[in-house]
């Protein structure tokens, strides 16, 4: 997958890394209000650690992850499942959306159950894409 002598790519993909990752955020904070959420913000996401990987290897890859993707997804996972639990607790139906007001400093901040949920999909495609891809890279080399 790798080839040596690709100047272009092995920068391009050192820059887009952190680009995709910030805007995989945005999408995913954005989900809320308009298109986006933690499906397609996962994508994005997942699409940034992939372009890095077939630029630089699954070793240099895995430094820069630190953590397994297997990890990601169980975490997702959990997410996913915790964030149907505070409607239960209330009476109300499973996966109703919960809202939390908070004031910060004078600025009101809106945390939920479906921000919960989101981000678990977000962790839960980012790990699964990573695990196959990761996977299928190691075998091939």
């Amino acid at each position: 997958m790798m080839k040596d002598n690709t100047v272009i790519l092995h920068t391009a993909a050192l820059a887009l890394l952190p680009l995709q990752l910030l805007f995989s955020v945005f999408l995913l904070l954005r989900g809320h209000d308009e298109p986006g959420g933690g499906f397609i913000a996962g994508l994005v996401g997942a699409g940034a650690v992939v372009l890095y990987l077939f630029a630089h290897g699954v070793d240099a890859t895995r430094r820069i992850m630190r953590f397994d993707p297997r990890d990601l997804l169980g975490i997702g996972l959990f997410l996913g499942t915790v964030s149907a639990f505070p409607a239960l607790l209330r009476g109300e139906p499973f996966l109703s959306a919960q809202w939390w007001i908070f004031d910060l400093a004078g600025t009101e901040i809106k945390l939920s159950t479906v921000l919960v949920f989101d981000i678990g999909v977000y962790f839960a495609v980012v790990g699964t894409i990573l695990t196959v891809v990761v996977s299928l890279t190691e075998a091939e080399e």
